[in-house]
């Protein structure tokens, strides 16, 4: 599972690195993973401070902070 939440991880960054920001909803349509992967290594890449998460009603802007 670990490693599952590696590479969803690398899927995000490498989709925000394209987009700089989106809406939870987009990035979890736009790299066709299960929800719960992509809030897990959300959760990593937040953790680690390469996201910013804001919350926008009932979804989230991801964005990518790419001076990490």
């Amino acid at each position: 599972m670990i490693t599952e939440i590696g590479i969803v991880a690398g899927d995000i960054w490498h989709y925000l690195d394209q987009h700089t920001e989106a809406m939870l909803s987009e990035i979890t349509t736009g790299i066709d993973k299960p929800r719960d992967n992509v809030m897990m290594s959300l959760g990593w890449l937040a953790r680690e401070g390469h996201v910013i998460l804001q919350q926008a009603g009932s979804d989230y802007k991801v964005t990518l902070r790419k001076n990490v």
